[in-house]
């Protein structure tokens, strides 16, 4: 299985920016082959997708809730994805988990399936 860490996590004021890290290690297949994201979840809400990339070509997909705030990019060398967060709001406030899946194609990463997690950072953004 893949071995998943994130870190970065931390409190901001709203307006503010940070960026997540996600150290990834156990590849079963070559990396190249895989579906990456970032998902978040807030106290009694649902899970969410906030970003998803496939590793093949570093295509990105974003919903519309986080579409022109954050982006997510990888480290090919470093085995690291990361997320970079812009003009923070209070409700992006979540606990941050990093996943992935085996890719059926490129752009069956826009909503795919996760099969492994990481353990989670927090993120609060104040007003």
């Amino acid at each position: 299985q893949v071995q998943l860490v994130e870190s970065g996590g931390g409190s901001v004021q709203a307006g503010g920016s940070l960026k997540l890290s996600c150290a990834a290690s156990g590849w079963t297949y070559s990396r190249r082959f895989y579906c990456m994201g970032w998902f978040r979840q807030a106290p009694g809400k649902e899970r969410e997708g906030v970003a998803t990339l496939y590793c093949g070509d570093s295509s990105t997909y974003y919903p519309d809730s986080t579409k022109g705030r954050f982006t997510i990019s990888q480290d090919n060398a470093k085995n690291t994805l990361y997320l970079q967060m812009n003009s923070l709001k209070p409700e992006d406030t979540a606990v941050y988990y990093c996943a992935a899946a085996i890719a059926y194609s490129g752009s069956s990463c826009r909503n795919f399936e996760a099969k492994n997690w990481g353990q989670g950072t927090q993120v609060t953004v104040s007003s």
